[in-house]
């Protein structure tokens, strides 16, 4: 029997509690693809699964990883419209075709067996092509996965941004550095905060943001907002910190702008909890919960990003052994990263 090398949580209090193993091979099954994985991008949700700190069911002794990029090896019975040899990505969400997802149940390396693995049969309707002329890697484009599909979903799954109009950033993690890519090939202004002047230098020059606040110096980072737009304020928000900064953010917003609430990095404590109902009101905004997004969000990012050949943010990459990814797990966990931290097979 064939086998392959896949990484498994044996415990959840630490990332170093992942351990390669040799198992067998999985074949595809009727209406599967069986695909070589060459590609995996890592995400904070990889960590807080790793330490016990994600919210929603995990599998005891799970393969952790939700995004993969790879090569089709074998097509199973009644699967039209892929051939071996075919590059693909694979839907984070095994479930979800079209409109939001329902359930947390059906996400790859949480509740079910994920991606860290040589191999991966999957349902035929879960994949999505790659374009046969795109220049990116194997890791850009499984970092569409969930960071592309959840900035894609805050951009476009709602209200479509526009040329002219202006979106901000919350930090320089792979979702936000993704969503400036995608909101300068739009057309929009872009505006980013971190911490860091130093890594508001690196994504200054590298992607162009048109303005950046630090929101260390800068602790009323709305007001600063606010001037940079002459008063209008941000179309688009999205928004990592949660509670902690929801109330900048909708003071920040346009009136009848969008905030998409992808991240929860800034708790705020229950005194200092805002009334973020009154606040949505007082300025029309729709502030929305973005649970990454379907297969139909995946293929409109994969043909706008492959249409375009946008450079993906990936900083980093690791080989696939387990000392490796325990490296790139640490590496993610430390902050020091723009854009996505990744794993090469």
């Amino acid at each position: 029997m064939a086998t392959q090398t896949a990484l498994r949580l044996t415990g959840r209090d630490s990332w170093e509690q992942l351990a390669e193993l040799q198992e067998p091979r999985p074949t595809a099954g009727k209406h599967e693809v069986l695909i070589k994985v060459r590609g995996v991008a890592l995400n904070f949700r990889d960590i807080a699964i790793s330490t016990s700190k994600y919210p929603f069911q995990v599998k005891d002794q799970v393969i952790p990883g939700s995004d993969a990029a790879g090569d089709i090896v074998t097509v199973g019975e009644g699967v039209t419209g892929f051939k071996a040899g075919d590059k693909v990505v694979v839907s984070f969400d095994q479930a979800t075709q079209y409109g939001p997802i329902k359930t947390w149940e059906n996400g790859l390396g949480g509740p079910i067996d994920g991606v860290l693995r040589e191999y991966i049969s999957v349902p035929a309707h879960t994949v999505v092509k790659i374009p046969e002329n795109s220049t990116l890697s194997y890791a850009q484009w499984a970092s569409v996965v969930c960071t592309g599909v959840t900035a894609w979903n805050s951009l476009f799954g709602v209200v479509a941004i526009k040329p002219g109009q202006s979106v901000l950033f919350q930090g320089t993690g792979g979702v936000s550095i993704t969503g400036l890519i995608l909101a300068k090939a739009a057309g929009a202004k872009t505006i980013i905060t971190s911490s860091s002047d130093e890594k508001l230098r690196r994504v200054k020059e590298k992607y162009g943001v048109d303005y950046t606040i630090n929101y260390k110096r800068t602790p009323n980072w709305a007001a600063e907002v606010q001037k940079i737009t002459n008063g209008q304020g941000v179309d688009y928000i999205l928004e990592n910190g949660g509670s902690g900064t929801i109330k900048q953010s909708i003071e920040a917003i346009a009136y009848g702008g969008v905030i998409s609430v992808i991240g929860f990095l800034a708790a705020a404590s229950q005194e200092e909890m805002p009334d973020v109902a009154t606040l949505a009101l007082s300025k029309c905004a729709i502030v929305r919960g973005i649970m990454i997004g379907s297969k139909q969000q995946l293929e409109d990012a994969v043909r706008f990003i492959g249409s375009k050949n946008l450079e993906l943010p990936v900083e980093k990459t690791f080989k696939f052994t387990r000392d490796e990814v325990v490296k790139a797990y640490a590496y993610l966990a430390s902050g020091q990263h723009v854009g996505k931290v990744c794993i090469d097979l």
